[in-house]
């Protein structure tokens, strides 16, 4: 069976690109989403939770456009350039998972203080969810089309595979 290039980085060097390119991401993405959920039920906006929720958020940021700029070069343009392809599935899991990057590094921005400044703090947290979720919908639609098999979908014309 082809896999695409998406679950080709998780499945080589096992376990380390797993854990380095999905589980920390995730992992972020997912403790910032549900401690995002405490802090608008309780309406808390200070305190220790939105302190850990702030740390995350920044860290999530700086961490995925790290993986940004090294898979950008490195993976996704000789993959365009040399028509390395499998299938426009492959694009989709590839290009769903680099577009990480548009929602993690805003939020990283946003809770560094440096754009939305002159927003309130229940705006500040209205785009900090919708960052998150964003996050969230882009990473799960790279893992559902990084796991099809290339095969069984017809090819992009001018690919090899």
């Amino acid at each position: 069976m082809t896999m695409t290039h998406y679950m080709s980085l998780l499945a080589d060097n096992q376990p380390w690109n797993l854990i380095l390119f999905m589980a920390i991401p995730v992992i972020f993405a997912e403790t910032i989403t549900v401690t995002e959920f405490f802090i608008l039920f309780t309406k808390n906006l200070k305190g220790p939770l939105r302190t850990f929720n702030r740390i995350c958020s920044i860290l999530a940021g700086l961490y995925f456009t790290g993986i940004f700029l090294y898979l950008f070069p490195t993976a996704f343009v000789p993959l365009t350039v040399n028509g390395e392809w499998h299938t426009w599935v492959d694009v989709v899991a590839v290009g769903f998972y680099l577009s990480g990057v548009l929602f993690l590094l805003p939020l990283a921005l946003l809770d560094l203080g440096l754009i939305a400044r002159k927003r309130s703090e229940e705006e500040k947290l209205k785009l900090h969810f919708l960052l998150v979720s964003g996050f969230l919908v882009v990473a799960h639609i790279a893992m559902i089309f990084g796991m099809i098999n290339p095969e069984i979908v017809s090819g992009m014309a001018g690919m090899n595979h």
